[in-house]
């Protein structure tokens, strides 16, 4: 890899901007307003970024989706799986701070490893899931 790329051990705070800008984009795209955040693989946010008129209480589930993602290293949408195939997990786990269920929130890896997350909220969980997507892909990964 070379000195210039945005990825090292860790998601740099260069690549959390550059992806929450593209999420951004993407949002505005959609016609939607979103919040957007995008932390380091111990679930510590680097950027964060509110679109004006973005709804006020997705400002905290957007972090929470990121934090959920980078703490169990898969989508936040999956625990609606979990909790489907292990009923009795909901009680528990739905009840712990910061852990947000559904989409929205997806982890960062680069070649296997896990670098960080993105958290996406103020769409649909189909929108939020395409904006964090595409935060992803425009850092290369």
């Amino acid at each position: 890899m070379n000195k210039n790329s945005y990825i090292q051990n860790n998601l740099t705070y260069k690549a959390a901007i550059a992806a929450c800008e593209e999420a951004v984009n993407k949002a505005e795209e959609l016609n939607i307003k979103i919040n957007v955040s995008v932390c380091d693989s111990a679930g510590l946010e680097l950027a964060f970024l509110r679109m004006n008129e973005s709804y006020i209480h997705s400002i905290d589930i957007s972090k929470d989706k990121a934090y959920t993602s980078a703490s169990f290293g898969f989508p936040s949408g999956q625990w609606t799986d979990i909790f489907k195939e292990a009923p009795h997990l909901e009680h528990g786990f739905s009840n712990r701070n910061r852990l947000v269920p559904f989409g929205g929130g997806l982890p960062i890896f680069e070649n296997g490893v896990k670098i960080g997350a993105i958290g996406v909220s103020g769409g649909t969980e189909e929108e939020d899931i395409i904006c964090a997507q595409v935060g992803i892909k425009a850092i290369g990964l």
